[in-house]
């Protein structure tokens, strides 16, 4: 038997590097738009790196949040987090996350932060080479990509997902922590 504290260190790694990231975004600038794409698609990487191992290995505990959350809260953080993993399954294969991004206008100050960029809507995607099982799989995380992503600003979408696996991580530390810890 592992000691649960040792599953933990991992996922505090994790949860670290997601926090780094969702907070530095609100200081990049939109006109170094390498450094936004790079940022964003890290974002998209940790939030979907936490939200596996949280399913994966304290799924108690994700369930638990996600059943404490009133219902249309619930299908917000749910549908945030299937569009982001269609993101994530997608990009660099099937599409640039230039596809999935669109960079706001710039106000003329130069001062444009990307978290005012917003996700763009986007055609269904090819399904045929999918089993039938993927296919299903694929349309639904793209349904919710484009009824909680499309449009909605960068901001929003990583401040939610990064609010619910924050709270989930710290149920998890309770539930699997020993007592007198």
């Amino acid at each position: 038997m592992s000691d649960p504290a040792d599953e933990l260190s991992p996922l505090r790694w994790c949860i670290g590097a997601m926090n780094d990231i969702t907070g530095r975004l609100p200081s990049i600038r939109a006109s170094d738009q390498v450094r936004a794409f790079t940022a964003i698609a890290e974002a998209v990487w940790w939030v979907t790196i936490v939200d596996a191992t949280l399913l994966r290995h304290h799924h108690k505990a994700y369930d638990r949040v996600m059943a404490d959350q009133p219902p249309a809260e619930r299908t917000l953080v749910e549908d945030t987090l299937a569009g982001l993993r269609f993101v994530r399954n997608r990009m660099g294969q099937d599409a640039d996350l230039a596809d999935f991004v669109r960079p706001e206008a710039s106000n003329g100050s130069g001062d444009n932060r990307l978290t005012g960029w917003r996700w763009r809507s986007l055609p269904a995607p090819v399904l045929a080479p999918l089993t039938p099982r993927g296919q299903v799989w694929e349309m639904a995380r793209y349904e919710a990509y484009q009824e909680r992503l499309a449009d909605q600003s960068i901001a929003d979408t990583f401040g939610r997902a990064a609010a619910f696996l924050n709270l989930t991580a710290a149920r998890a530390a309770l539930i699997t922590a020993p007592a007198g810890r």
